[in-house]
Protein backbone atom coordinates (compact mmCIF):
# COMPACT_ATOMS: atom_id res chain seq x y z
CA UNK A 1 0.00 0.00 0.00
CA UNK A 2 1.28 3.48 -0.90
CA UNK A 3 1.61 6.02 1.96
CA UNK A 4 -0.17 8.75 2.32
CA UNK A 5 1.26 12.12 1.39
CA UNK A 6 1.63 12.62 5.54
CA UNK A 7 3.84 9.77 6.29
CA UNK A 8 7.14 10.89 3.94
CA UNK A 9 8.18 13.94 6.24
CA UNK A 10 8.07 11.99 9.23
CA UNK A 11 9.62 8.93 7.75
CA UNK A 12 12.55 10.98 6.83
CA UNK A 13 13.25 12.26 9.82
CA UNK A 14 13.01 8.93 11.37
CA UNK A 15 16.30 7.71 8.92
CA UNK A 16 18.02 11.10 9.03
CA UNK A 17 19.94 10.28 12.72
CA UNK A 18 21.42 7.05 10.98
CA UNK A 19 21.25 6.99 7.45
CA UNK A 20 23.28 10.48 7.34
CA UNK A 21 25.44 10.08 10.18
CA UNK A 22 28.34 10.44 8.26
CA UNK A 23 27.46 14.13 6.89
CA UNK A 24 26.76 15.56 10.50
CA UNK A 25 28.80 18.98 10.86
CA UNK A 26 30.18 18.88 7.93
CA UNK A 27 29.81 21.80 5.37
CA UNK A 28 31.50 22.13 1.20
CA UNK A 29 33.61 19.65 -0.12
CA UNK A 30 33.65 17.30 2.73
CA UNK A 31 29.77 17.32 3.09
CA UNK A 32 29.45 16.78 -0.60
CA UNK A 33 31.92 13.73 -0.50
CA UNK A 34 30.25 12.32 2.86
CA UNK A 35 26.62 12.79 0.97
CA UNK A 36 28.44 10.56 -1.96
CA UNK A 37 29.89 7.79 0.27
CA UNK A 38 25.91 7.00 1.93
CA UNK A 39 23.92 7.41 -1.48
CA UNK A 40 26.12 5.51 -3.16
CA UNK A 41 24.91 2.40 -2.00
CA UNK A 42 22.09 2.08 -3.74
CA UNK A 43 19.90 -1.05 -5.76
CA UNK A 44 20.00 -0.66 -9.67
CA UNK A 45 16.80 -0.95 -11.93
CA UNK A 46 16.63 -1.56 -15.53
CA UNK A 47 15.58 0.79 -18.08
CA UNK A 48 12.53 -1.40 -18.90
CA UNK A 49 11.26 -1.37 -15.15
CA UNK A 50 11.52 2.32 -15.03
CA UNK A 51 7.92 2.74 -16.89
CA UNK A 52 6.48 0.70 -14.18
CA UNK A 53 8.35 2.42 -11.51
CA UNK A 54 7.17 5.67 -12.73
CA UNK A 55 3.83 4.89 -12.29
CA UNK A 56 4.37 3.98 -8.35
CA UNK A 57 6.62 6.81 -7.60
CA UNK A 58 4.85 10.30 -9.41
CA UNK A 59 1.24 8.57 -9.05
CA UNK A 60 -1.41 11.46 -8.71
CA UNK A 61 -2.74 11.68 -5.40
CA UNK A 62 -5.85 12.39 -5.99
CA UNK A 63 -6.28 9.56 -9.02
CA UNK A 64 -4.55 6.32 -8.09
CA UNK A 65 -5.02 5.66 -12.08
CA UNK A 66 -2.93 8.60 -12.96
CA UNK A 67 0.46 9.68 -13.20
CA UNK A 68 1.84 13.44 -12.66
CA UNK A 69 3.75 14.72 -15.39
CA UNK A 70 6.59 16.67 -14.33
CA UNK A 71 6.82 20.05 -16.22
CA UNK A 72 2.97 19.74 -18.00
CA UNK A 73 1.91 19.36 -14.67
CA UNK A 74 -1.21 16.91 -16.40
CA UNK A 75 -2.76 14.60 -14.44
CA UNK A 76 -2.62 11.06 -17.16
CA UNK A 77 -3.60 7.68 -17.11
CA UNK A 78 -0.25 5.49 -16.23
CA UNK A 79 -1.56 2.99 -19.05
CA UNK A 80 -0.80 5.48 -21.39
CA UNK A 81 2.58 5.41 -21.34
CA UNK A 82 4.67 5.30 -24.78
CA UNK A 83 5.87 7.44 -27.76
CA UNK A 84 2.81 8.68 -29.40
CA UNK A 85 2.43 12.28 -29.36
CA UNK A 86 0.05 12.80 -26.59
CA UNK A 87 1.18 9.76 -24.42
CA UNK A 88 4.05 10.34 -21.42
CA UNK A 89 7.86 8.78 -21.64
CA UNK A 90 10.63 8.91 -19.40
CA UNK A 91 12.06 12.23 -18.94
CA UNK A 92 16.18 12.34 -17.80
CA UNK A 93 16.27 15.58 -16.01
CA UNK A 94 19.96 15.32 -15.75
CA UNK A 95 20.14 15.07 -19.43
CA UNK A 96 21.56 11.65 -20.51
CA UNK A 97 24.16 13.45 -22.96
CA UNK A 98 25.37 15.64 -20.19
CA UNK A 99 27.96 12.33 -19.61
CA UNK A 100 26.94 10.42 -21.99
CA UNK A 101 25.23 7.54 -20.04
CA UNK A 102 22.18 6.81 -22.18
CA UNK A 103 20.13 4.27 -20.28
CA UNK A 104 22.81 2.12 -18.35
CA UNK A 105 21.78 0.88 -15.15
CA UNK A 106 22.79 3.27 -12.56
CA UNK A 107 22.81 7.14 -14.04
CA UNK A 108 20.59 6.54 -17.22
CA UNK A 109 17.68 4.77 -14.81
CA UNK A 110 17.90 6.76 -11.39
CA UNK A 111 14.74 7.17 -10.46
CA UNK A 112 15.55 9.97 -8.30
CA UNK A 113 16.01 12.06 -11.90
CA UNK A 114 13.41 10.55 -14.13
CA UNK A 115 9.92 11.77 -14.24
CA UNK A 116 6.97 10.79 -16.52
CA UNK A 117 6.65 13.81 -19.20
CA UNK A 118 4.33 14.44 -22.00
CA UNK A 119 6.30 13.13 -24.74
CA UNK A 120 6.38 16.52 -27.02
CA UNK A 121 7.43 18.75 -23.60
CA UNK A 122 10.29 16.40 -23.30
CA UNK A 123 11.71 16.74 -27.19
CA UNK A 124 11.21 20.59 -26.33
CA UNK A 125 13.29 20.06 -23.30
CA UNK A 126 15.75 18.30 -24.89
CA UNK A 127 18.70 18.13 -23.41
CA UNK A 128 19.12 21.81 -22.60
CA UNK A 129 20.52 23.64 -19.11
CA UNK A 130 18.25 25.26 -17.00
CA UNK A 131 17.92 28.32 -16.70
CA UNK A 132 15.20 32.01 -16.67
CA UNK A 133 13.20 33.00 -19.82
CA UNK A 134 12.47 32.41 -23.65
CA UNK A 135 8.88 31.12 -25.20
CA UNK A 136 5.97 29.54 -23.55
CA UNK A 137 6.44 26.09 -24.00
CA UNK A 138 3.32 24.10 -25.22
CA UNK A 139 1.65 21.65 -23.16
CA UNK A 140 3.51 22.90 -20.61
CA UNK A 141 1.84 26.09 -18.70
CA UNK A 142 4.04 28.46 -16.93
CA UNK A 143 7.11 26.53 -18.60
CA UNK A 144 9.65 28.69 -20.77
CA UNK A 145 12.57 27.85 -23.50
CA UNK A 146 15.04 29.03 -25.74
CA UNK A 147 17.71 27.80 -28.30
CA UNK A 148 20.30 26.70 -25.23
CA UNK A 149 17.84 26.58 -21.80
CA UNK A 150 14.67 24.88 -20.75
CA UNK A 151 13.10 26.69 -17.66
CA UNK A 152 10.05 24.68 -15.69
CA UNK A 153 6.82 25.74 -14.17
CA UNK A 154 7.01 27.68 -10.10
CA UNK A 155 5.64 24.48 -8.83
CA UNK A 156 8.49 22.02 -9.49
CA UNK A 157 11.68 24.02 -9.89
CA UNK A 158 12.62 23.09 -6.59
CA UNK A 159 12.21 19.65 -8.00
CA UNK A 160 14.02 19.94 -10.85
CA UNK A 161 16.90 21.60 -8.76
CA UNK A 162 17.72 18.87 -6.24
CA UNK A 163 17.45 15.82 -8.89
CA UNK A 164 20.13 17.92 -10.91
CA UNK A 165 22.61 18.36 -7.40
CA UNK A 166 21.32 14.54 -6.21
CA UNK A 167 22.96 13.80 -9.68
CA UNK A 168 25.97 15.86 -8.98
CA UNK A 169 26.75 14.69 -5.86
CA UNK A 170 25.84 10.51 -6.88
CA UNK A 171 27.96 10.36 -9.95
CA UNK A 172 31.63 11.11 -9.22
CA UNK A 173 33.57 8.75 -11.83
CA UNK A 174 34.53 6.17 -9.76
CA UNK A 175 32.01 3.73 -10.32
CA UNK A 176 32.41 3.32 -14.41
CA UNK A 177 30.38 6.88 -15.12
CA UNK A 178 31.53 10.13 -16.02
CA UNK A 179 31.85 12.57 -13.07
CA UNK A 180 28.91 14.52 -13.20
CA UNK A 181 29.31 17.93 -12.10
CA UNK A 182 27.08 21.20 -11.92
CA UNK A 183 28.56 24.95 -13.55
CA UNK A 184 26.72 28.18 -13.99
CA UNK A 185 26.28 27.67 -18.08
CA UNK A 186 23.60 27.47 -20.13
CA UNK A 187 25.26 26.07 -22.90
CA UNK A 188 27.09 23.06 -21.79
CA UNK A 189 26.15 20.64 -24.57
CA UNK A 190 27.33 17.07 -24.20
CA UNK A 191 29.96 17.30 -21.35
CA UNK A 192 29.26 16.01 -18.31
CA UNK A 193 28.26 19.22 -16.32
CA UNK A 194 24.86 20.63 -15.99
CA UNK A 195 23.76 24.58 -15.20
CA UNK A 196 22.72 26.55 -13.72
CA UNK A 197 23.88 26.74 -10.70
CA UNK A 198 23.26 30.13 -9.69
CA UNK A 199 19.73 29.56 -10.85
CA UNK A 200 18.99 26.28 -9.31
CA UNK A 201 20.05 27.21 -5.93
CA UNK A 202 17.90 29.72 -6.08
CA UNK A 203 14.91 27.17 -6.99
CA UNK A 204 15.68 25.36 -4.48
CA UNK A 205 14.98 28.30 -1.62
CA UNK A 206 12.00 29.40 -3.36
CA UNK A 207 10.14 26.42 -4.18
CA UNK A 208 10.97 24.05 -0.95
CA UNK A 209 10.25 19.56 -1.02
CA UNK A 210 6.43 19.20 -1.03
CA UNK A 211 4.68 16.22 0.35
CA UNK A 212 4.72 14.52 -3.39
CA UNK A 213 8.51 14.95 -3.31
CA UNK A 214 9.05 13.92 0.10
CA UNK A 215 6.55 10.58 -0.88
CA UNK A 216 8.64 10.45 -3.98
CA UNK A 217 12.40 10.17 -2.50
CA UNK A 218 10.53 7.59 0.35
CA UNK A 219 9.14 5.45 -2.28
CA UNK A 220 12.42 5.20 -4.09
CA UNK A 221 14.29 4.76 -0.71
CA UNK A 222 12.18 2.05 0.39
CA UNK A 223 11.06 -0.51 -3.07
CA UNK A 224 13.48 0.40 -5.32
CA UNK A 225 16.99 1.99 -4.95
CA UNK A 226 17.09 1.81 -1.03
CA UNK A 227 18.89 5.30 -1.31
CA UNK A 228 17.86 9.00 -1.04
CA UNK A 229 18.18 12.05 -2.22
CA UNK A 230 19.33 14.29 0.81
CA UNK A 231 18.65 17.56 -0.45
CA UNK A 232 14.95 16.70 -0.14
CA UNK A 233 15.43 15.50 3.38
CA UNK A 234 18.26 18.33 3.96
CA UNK A 235 17.67 21.57 1.16
CA UNK A 236 19.97 23.43 3.44
CA UNK A 237 22.66 21.22 2.36
CA UNK A 238 22.16 23.07 -1.02
CA UNK A 239 23.86 26.06 0.04
CA UNK A 240 26.21 24.48 2.63
CA UNK A 241 28.01 22.53 -0.17
CA UNK A 242 27.86 25.14 -3.60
Amino acid sequence: MLQSPAAPAAAADAYAADYYAAAQGKTGAELKSALHGIIKNQSKISYSAVWEALKVTDQDPGNSANVILLYSGRSQSKSTNGGGVNDWNREHVWAQSHGNFGTSAGPGTDLHHIRPEDVTVNSTRGNKDFDLGGSPVSEAAGSYTDSNSFEPRNAVKGDVARMILYMAVRYDGGDGFADLEVNDSSDNGSVPWHGRISVLKQWNEMDPPDAFEQRRNQVIYDTYQHNRNPFIDHPEWVEAIW
